[in-house]
């Protein structure tokens, strides 16, 4: 099946809108597509499936390994004709300076991905074509479908990019040269992207980005014009009949979930039971666990706090040692408040906003005494990014040994009150897969909510 990385020498070239001009392009084409973004991010793949119609997958070979990324990328395959993989920061950009271990390009290796490279082309033009070749031949195990021009300011600049590009032999086709439209961008705020739910882009705004790509690049070289089939159907996890009712927090202030993370859930035998804590009044009924993702309280704050049923609601089930686990914007909910808004209370501890950012990076934990989550000595692997902070009291218990990507050990975390276990580490599932079915063993064996 015809697979493609959409790739960029670094972060800002426009791989984002190039991938979402792509998508609405080949779905415009009535063609099955499977979207994916290379490492950690919640908010891109909101936008792959606004425009294409499938949830997006990360594909973090990191967090996750190898084995994980091929079997992921292979379930989310099946019934599609193509499949487009977004890139993450420069083409080469990994785990460190002397390899690209967890880069886009280990990935479009490891799945064999034909890499389209977007090029800002602002106030160059001969330049470009050096640029293009040290990328294109720095690793020769990867393929390269073609080049397309970003932010290309007139004929006359696209006339030079073109003749640059061919006085050098051997380089890939150029595709297109794109020109600037800010009708076309996408609105930025302190973790990103604006999500697709927030952003709220109608059709209209998918069918603008397809023309705008297919007026200035020719598609028909390297898509298919017809579906060539796809991929085979593969084993997926058996799932267990349902054993515990998990409520799953999910609405604006909320969004910010693997699927695969819900998927293993689902698999060891939960049965997922959404709520909005915006509008929502009370928990779901007859629940055994509470999942509380990240998001975007802070943007809410004064919502969330005036839903005083519902907060108490979360203070009564933690009491009661309902099993609790929160991440992030979900970790800042059970705080004592976001600012001067007062929140859920369970953790003694007040979540504050800053101006700059105060962590971004890929997280080893290993649990150091039993959990929810599993026992001790458990390694999960995730990553952490907030502009918030919480000084929480010393006595309240961590079980979480830190750790960054090179080994590099940070303050404990993870912290415990009763059956609650709180965290601004985003954790993906799928670098532990038990860790699901622990949790719903967990819930299970726990108090039922009235």
């Amino acid at each position: 099946m015809p697979t493609f990385l959409i790739a960029a020498p670094a972060s800002g070239c426009g791989k984002t809108t190039l991938t979402l001009a792509l998508l609405a392009a080949l779905r415009r084409r009535e063609l099955r597509v499977a979207p994916f973004k290379v490492g950690p991010d919640f908010i891109d793949p909101g936008h792959h499936a606004a425009a294409c119609g499938r949830a997006s997958r990360n594909l973090d070979s990191w967090m996750c390994g190898t084995n994980y990324v091929r079997d992921t990328f292979r379930r989310a395959c099946v019934g599609a004709d193509v499949a487009v993989i977004e890139g993450v920061m420069g083409l080469f950009d990994g785990a460190s300076g002397s390899d690209d271990a967890g880069s886009s390009a280990a990935i479009a290796r490891l799945l064999d991905a034909r890499v389209l490279l977007v090029i800002d082309a602002r106030a160059q033009a001969r330049s470009a074509a050096a640029l293009v070749q040290g990328f294109t031949r720095f690793d020769p195990r990867l393929k390269f479908a073609g080049i397309l021009c970003n932010r290309v300011g007139s004929p006359r600049h696209a006339e030079l990019l073109h003749d640059a590009l061919a006085s050098v032999p051997d380089l890939p086709p150029l595709l297109g040269c794109l020109p600037r439209e800010e009708a076309l961008s996408l609105p930025e705020r302190h973790l990103g992207l604006v999500t697709a739910g927030d952003a709220r882009r109608d059709e209209s705004f998918y069918q603008h980005l397809a023309e705008w790509l297919e007026s200035h690049v020719d598609l028909n070289p390297i898509f298919p014009s017809d579906p060539s089939g796809p991929l085979a159907p593969c084993v997926s996890p058996a799932h267990r009949p349902p054993r515990a009712r998990i409520a799953v927090a999910r609405d604006e202030a909320f969004c910010f979930y693997y699927p695969d993370n819900l998927e293993l859930l689902e698999a060891a035998g939960a049965e997922l039971v959404f709520f909005s804590p915006l509008r929502d009044t009370r928990l779901p009924q007859g629940i055994h666990g509470l999942y509380l993702g990240g998001g975007y309280p802070e943007l809410h704050a004064e919502k969330l706090a005036a839903n005083t049923h519902l907060l108490a609601d979360i203070r009564r089930a933690a009491d009661q040692e309902l099993p609790i686990y929160a991440e992030c914007g979900g970790f800042m909910l059970l705080s004592q408040s976001i600012d001067e808004y007062p929140m859920a209370g369970v953790f003694p501890a007040h979540a504050r906003l800053l101006k700059k950012r105060r962590a971004l990076g890929y997280r080893e934990v290993t649990l150091t005494a039993d959990s929810l989550l599993g026992p001790a000595g458990t390694c999960l692997r995730g990553h952490e990014f907030h502009y918030s902070e919480m000084e929480m009291p010393p006595e309240v218990p961590r079980q979480y040994r830190l750790s960054r990507r090179g080994g590099e050990d940070l303050a404990d975390e993870g912290y415990r009150r009763r059956n609650v276990l709180g965290s601004y580490i985003h954790l993906h599932f799928g670098s532990h897969p038990s860790v699901a079915e622990h949790f719903v063993n967990f819930c299970r064996k726990g108090v039922q909510s009235p």
